[in-house]
């Protein structure tokens, strides 16, 4: 086989599982025009249809699909082919693509990533932020950050935070018209604010621990929301209670601004962590776990 033809099908391969132009050029380093121009070269040189294009999406055809089935494994070897000669120079160099979440982005990236740039000049870093949990394999992300509970069991996982907890927050100006929720089942008297899931399209469940069970309450309330500083400004105005993050709203219960209750039932959880798939990690991803590897100081 031709370089060209290789080329080819490795382009035809990041655009099917991108399934978008512009992505897959910007990824492989085409122009989206350029990238269009190969593909229909190779379909006219295998002369079968590979991509279904419309003005506004790209997919594989049943032939593409099947295509692409039999590319992974050998474009996967050939990745960890250049992966181990990346590992013989020793140098982080190379792109990294990570998946997280905005709070993960807030309080683990921001601090950090700037300087891991600044001292690794060779990397490049691709960030998106999504509430929906990704498949890295899949969508061809190097690593993820999430909360410790939602990372898969097969997966390498690597603390870069500390335990969180979530509680039940209010005004004074609420519960002087309220009465206080003395357990978790009087939430559904309340007005709650509740946030929305990205992905799954539900609403997020307000968990608590319980006589040693765990226990989830789907609480009504007037707002409903997937912008957590927006919800958050609804609580603080005392439209109704909130289900938020202990470190979010730490200045607010030390000044009075909110209350908290319902305590007892708020156990910790673990906190955010790094998440890749357990094969050979590059330079470029081992330098980053070590920057932002939780070393017990507390995070801002």
């Amino acid at each position: 086989m031709r370089r060209g033809e290789l080329d080819d099908l490795a382009a035809f391969a990041a655009v099917a599982r991108t399934r978008s132009f512009t992505r897959a050029a910007a990824e492989i380093g085409l122009s989206p025009s350029a990238l269009s121009h190969a593909m229909r070269g190779l379909e006219t040189r295998l002369g079968l249809r590979l991509l279904a294009r419309t003005t506004r999406s790209v997919a594989p055809t049943p032939a593409g699909e099947r295509l692409l089935r039999s590319l992974g494994p050998a474009l996967d070897e050939v990745a960890r082919g250049l992966a181990a000669l990346a590992d013989w120079r020793g140098e982080p160099s190379g792109t990294l693509r990570l998946t997280t979440f905005a709070f993960g982005a807030r309080t683990v990236l921001e601090p950090s990533l700037p300087g891991f740039l600044l001292a690794y000049p060779a990397v490049s870093v691709e960030v998106v932020v999504d509430d929906r949990l990704a498949d890295l394999v899949a969508t061809g992300f190097d690593a993820g950050i999430r909360f410790g509970d939602s990372v898969e069991r097969d997966m390498v996982a690597v603390r870069v935070g500390p335990d969180l907890r979530t509680v039940v927050v209010g005004t004074p100006a609420y519960f002087a018209g309220h009465a206080r929720p003395a357990v978790p089942s009087d939430l559904e008297a309340h007005r709650c604010v509740n946030y929305r899931l990205v992905g799954g399209g539900g609403l997020l469940p307000w968990e608590f621990t319980q006589g040693g069970r765990e226990v989830r309450v789907r609480a009504g309330g007037q707002f409903v929301g997937n912008d957590g500083a927006l919800a958050g400004a609804v609580v603080r105005a005392g439209a109704g209670l909130g289900y938020m993050l202990e470190c979010d709203v730490a200045a607010d219960l030390a000044s009075g601004d909110l209350v908290q209750v319902l305590d007892d039932y708020c156990p910790p959880f673990p906190g955010c962590h790094l998440y890749y798939p357990n094969r050979q990690v590059t330079p470029a991803l081992r330098a980053l776990v070590e920057t932002l590897r939780w070393t017990g100081e507390t995070s801002t």
